[in-house]
């Protein structure tokens, strides 16, 4: 799985409303997001087929991109090595990420909103 840099998250440190940012461990994102690049996870943004997301399955922080499938919801790994795991309701989702950046490239920056 591709999981997020420790410490776990304290929800409790931000508002719903604060963006916060995380760096990318694994490779289940690739080539889109690789290990070592930050994305900014917006907790309020909208929700829609196709949106890169921060969700918690099985007690672990992950991100996927999240696709609905038929009347249900995925999250789907964009490297093909990983499963595609499935959603019981969009309450497990955390946050849309809207932007990634390689530390101390600017120019490698890129916004998803």
């Amino acid at each position: 799985m591709n999981a997020l840099t420790e410490p776990v998250i304290d929800e409790s440190a931000c508002s719903g409303s604060e963006a916060f940012a995380l760096r990318v461990l694994g490779t289940s994102m690739e080539p889109e997001f690789n290990e070592g690049e930050i994305i900014v996870i917006e907790p309020d943004g909208r929700l829609q087929d196709g949106s890169y997301v921060l969700a918690q399955h099985e007690g672990e922080w992950i991100f996927r991109q999240l696709c609905q499938r038929g009347a249900g919801w995925t999250l789907h790994a964009l490297n093909p090595a990983f499963p595609d795991l499935p959603l019981a309701d969009l309450a497990a989702v955390r946050g849309v990420i809207i932007q990634k950046a390689l530390p101390g490239r600017r120019r490698a920056s890129k916004k998803y909103i």
